[in-house]
């Protein structure tokens, strides 16, 4: 079975990606369908997948759509195309990110290397500029390669330094030849990237285990709205026993709302999370989910302990 991971990156390359930074128009005399479809796949359809669409008759058009999908479904026979699920839920993360500026957040520079290479292991934000006569700026890290996008027009409307450009190149043959060598740690998964987290549990001085977690808030992705930067963290618990039947479990979700101004001092810390579970003494295994509702990524940790 083909990896669907290695089917997104082998078919998202460097030329779809530098062709997307183009503003596309929509070709005329394609029936409504057909021009839905041609609008949405202008991020991963090639030069000449292109060319054969618009030079067929429109009876055709609709076997050409089915074709194209088949062709990048990475399991095919199974009722689910994981790449075309994928690349719509980038598309409807991106427009959610990046609500600002005159266009929709998929179109916009952010949201199409979003799309492309998925989320950056580090983002840094200086929505007042990097220096005191600075304009906004963002800079995307993808292992040690940085893509920098900057707010001339101070609208929320991020452009790719052209100087970047050179730099996606090597992001995406960086990301092939992760995807050959290991399998882990590719962009465009579903979720995203795992954010880091450190999970200890703990006896509790009264009883019972405490459950503390900790992650950089480096490592989430925070929405500007307005002044302030923003999320929303889900985090589910569920606990077993050495039996494997479940003993507890804890759903909640903690709303980050962190000011421009502190911005910078709080992306050099870590948000943390204490859970008390009132467990008896015994051998337990931990279940842990916590997904940022901005973007999806979510980390998972199973982890045994003892109280």
């Amino acid at each position: 079975m083909r990896s669907w991971r290695g089917a997104l990156l082998l078919c998202l390359g460097l030329a779809a990606i530098l062709a997307a930074c183009a503003s596309a128009g929509i070709e005329k005399g394609l029936d409504p369908e057909s021009r839905e479809f041609f609008s949405k796949v202008r991020l991963i359809i090639t030069s000449e997948e292109r060319r054969t669409f618009l030079s067929l008759p429109a009876e055709k058009r609709k076997e050409f759509i089915q074709d194209f999908w088949a062709r990048r479904d990475p399991t095919p026979g199974t009722p689910v195309n994981e790449y075309k699920e994928e690349y719509f839920r980038r598309i409807a993360q991106a427009n959610h990110l990046f609500s600002g500026g005159g266009s929709p957040g998929w179109l916009q520079d952010r949201g199409r290397i979003y799309i492309t290479l998925g989320p950056p292991d580090n983002r840094e934000t200086y929505p007042r500029g990097m220096s005191f006569y600075g304009i906004p700026t963002e800079i995307w890290w993808y292992g040690f390669f940085s893509i920098v996008f900057i707010d001339e027009r101070w609208v929320d409307d991020y452009r790719l330094d052209p100087l970047s450009a050179a730099q996606i190149a090597e992001i995406h043959n960086t990301q092939l030849q992760w995807n050959e060598a290991r399998d882990k740690k590719v962009r465009l998964t579903p979720g995203g990237a795992p954010p880091e987290l450190d999970v200890k549990v703990q006896k509790a001085p009264a009883g019972g285990a405490t459950v503390r977690i900790a992650l950089p808030y480096r490592s989430i992705w925070l929405k500007a709205q307005g002044d302030r930067f923003q999320a929303t963290l889900e985090l589910a618990l569920k606990v077993l026993d050495a039996s494997g039947a479940e003993v507890w479990k804890f759903a909640e979700k903690y709303p980050l709302d962190i000011p421009e101004k502190r911005l910078k001092e709080v992306l050099v810390t870590n948000y943390e999370i204490t859970v008390s579970a009132p467990l008896s003494p015994g051998a337990y295994t931990l279940n842990l989910s916590l997904t940022n509702a901005n973007d999806g990524s979510r980390a998972e940790v199973k982890q045994k302990f003892e109280i």
